[in-house]
C-alpha cells in the first residue's frame, strides 16, 4: 500500500470509528454490533472470522473492549496510523460528550425528563448487548466443550462472584489444552 493510500485508509479508519463512537450509547459491548456492520459488512476490511477473533483477543488485555477492537482492526488493516485513527476516532466523541456532560450533568440530574431518557437509554443499550451477543452466539463453535466451558464460566461468575479476568484467562488456558489434547488425538489417528 502506498503512502497516499494508507493515509487514506487511515482516514477512513477515523471517520467510521468517529461516527461509532458518536452514536453508541452503552460502553464497548454494545459498540460491537456496530464495528462488526461497519467494518466486515459495509467496509468489508476483515472477515466475520477475524472480528470474532478481534474481540476474544480484546476481551482477554486489559482495557475496554471496543477500545482494543478499535486498536485491534486499525492495526490489521493499516498499521500503526490505522490503530491510532481508529482508536482516536472511537475515544473522541466520548471524551467530548462526558467533558460536556459533567459540566452540566449537576444541574439537571434531578430532572424527571433526564431521569426517563436515561431509562429509555438503558433499554436501548440492553438491546444492542443481547444483539452482540446473539451474533458472537452464532459464530462460535457449537460444540460439547464450548457449552461446558459457557455454563461452568457463567456459573464461576454469576454464584461464586469470581473477577471475570480470572474466568477469561481460566478459560483461555482450558481452550488452549483442549486444542492441544484435540491436535495431539488426530496426529496419532492420521499415523
Amino acid at each position: 500500500m502506498s503512502r497516499k493510500e494508507k493515509f487514506k485508509t487511515a482516514m477512513y479508519l477515523f471517520m467510521s470509528f468517529l461516527r461509532i463512537g458518536a452514536f453508541t450509547f452503552g460502553g464497548g459491548y454494545a459498540m460491537i454490533p456496530l464495528i462488526q456492520t461497519e467494518v466486515v459488512e459495509k467496509k468489508k476490511w476483515i472477515t466475520d472470522k477475524d472480528i470474532l477473533d478481534i474481540i476474544a483477543i480484546s476481551e482477554s488485555t486489559p482495557g475496554p473492549i471496543s477500545i482494543n477492537a478499535a486498536t485491534f482492526i486499525g492495526y490489521k488493516i493499516c498499521g500503526f496510523w490505522g490503530a491510532f485513527c481508529a482508536t482516536f476516532g472511537l475515544v473522541l466523541p466520548s471524551v467530548v460528550i462526558i467533558s460536556l456532560l459533567s459540566m452540566i450533568l449537576g444541574l439537571i440530574e434531578s430532572n424527571k425528563i433526564v431521569q426517563y431518557a436515561f431509562n429509555g437509554i438503558r433499554a436501548g443499550v440492553l438491546a444492542l448487548i443481547i444483539k452482540a451477543l446473539i451474533s458472537m452466539y452464532k459464530q462460535c463453535p457449537k460444540n460439547l466443550f464450548s457449552y461446558i466451558v459457557l455454563a461452568l464460566a457463567f456459573l464461576v461468575v454469576a454464584i461464586f462472584d469470581i473477577n471475570v479476568i480470572y474466568v477469561v484467562i481460566g478459560c483461555g488456558i482450558i481452550g488452549l489444552v483442549h486444542s492441544l489434547i484435540v491436535t495431539r488425538r488426530n496426529k496419532n489417528d492420521i499415523s
